[in-house]
């Protein structure tokens, strides 16, 4: 029989964070169980493995320490004991911003699988998988991240001002609190990025990897301002912006209304006489919000409610290791 490590590296996480599976689910909390299931089981494998492990510095051996964290070569060169220590060993605090503004309650992606009360719903009984469905499910991957590496981590849910905030702690309750949390329903409001980084960044006392989770529809010099305060005061950001595929590729065939998610009111419109229009200012704007991001030498992640969440995140953590790797060696 095999042992239980070699079956769980069968298990393919991405299962687990496809959002078919995560729609089903009824509650939040059930979809977040989901979430761990699918990153616990891909942790056995490296891209997942070292999200804030960085190599830090070496120190002598002490009697009783691990000796898994010993470094042979250091003791081929020397013949004297060392260990490697990590970043991890002096904590890394990461703060999770979500974005639950009123375009965030957009989705084009429905599953005949309709379940759980007070979702939206189709005209047909489909269920519906927004933007911030798929936004809190990548909070959750990247805060069980945190936590299973005994980092602190906290969240922060927003729209023109703070929603719901969880404190940022590794203790064991912290989980069930950033469900809680990310629990919430997107707000007919606006984003209002400066105030809610302003008052997240007012609550910091020491530099922490701050995770944007957002379509990021506001003005782009709103987003450079508030990316400039985190740069100021010496914080890492990651910038997560995610899409809706109707979004990118406006498919839209027929003349309808259109209603806007954040008080614009309804326009009657023929999709396809503005489809060349909107896509080139979609473009644009994504274009600024990466070009913005990597201004500030921040790492920007395109998300989209129709991809799955496993392959997503793991090649993302693979490509900020590397980029961290050759900062540190070049």
């Amino acid at each position: 029989m095999a042992d239980a490590s070699t079956q769980a590296d069968r298990i393919d996480a991405t299962t687990y964070l496809h959002p078919r599976t995560l729609a089903r689910l009824g509650s939040f909390e059930l979809r977040a169980k989901h979430i761990v299931e699918g990153v616990m089981s891909g942790m056995h494998r490296s891209p997942y493995q070292g999200f804030s492990v960085e190599f830090a510095q070496h120190r002598p051996y002490v009697a009783g320490d691990d000796i898994r964290h010993l470094d042979w070569k250091v003791f081929g060169r020397s013949d004297k004991l060392h260990l490697k220590q990590y970043q991890q060993e002096t904590n890394l605090d990461q703060v999770i911003l979500v974005d639950s503004s009123g375009s965030m309650a957009f989705g084009s992606r429905m599953f005949q699988e309709a379940s759980g009360a007070g979702r939206k719903v189709g005209p047909r009984g489909e269920l519906e998988w927004t933007k911030f469905d798929h936004a809190t499910a990548l909070a959750a991957a990247f805060s069980h991240l945190s936590l299973r590496q005994g980092d602190r981590v906290g969240v922060t849910v927003f729209a023109d001002s703070v929603r719901a905030m969880v404190r940022r702690s590794s203790q064991q309750g912290q989980w069930r609190q950033i469900v809680e949390a990310l629990s919430a329903h997107p707000v007919e409001a606006e984003t209002d990025l400066p105030r809610v980084v302003d008052l997240t960044l007012a609550k910091l006392n020491n530099r922490c990897l701050i995770t944007i989770i957002s379509d990021f529809y506001t003005d782009p010099e709103q987003i450079r301002t508030a990316l400039a305060r985190c740069k100021h005061r010496r914080h890492d950001v990651i910038v997560c912006r995610v899409v809706d595929k109707q979004e990118e590729e406006f498919d839209f065939r027929d003349a309808a209304p259109f209603e806007g998610l954040e008080g614009e009111g309804r326009i009657q419109l023929d999709p396809r006489a503005i489809r060349k229009d909107y896509l080139e200012a979609f473009q644009e704007h994504a274009a600024q919000v990466r070009k913005i991001s990597r201004s500030f030498s921040f790492d920007d992640m395109r998300v989209c409610t129709h991809d799955w969440l496993g392959p997503t995140l793991a090649a993302f953590v693979a490509k900020r290791n590397a980029r961290i790797k050759r900062s540190k060696t070049g």
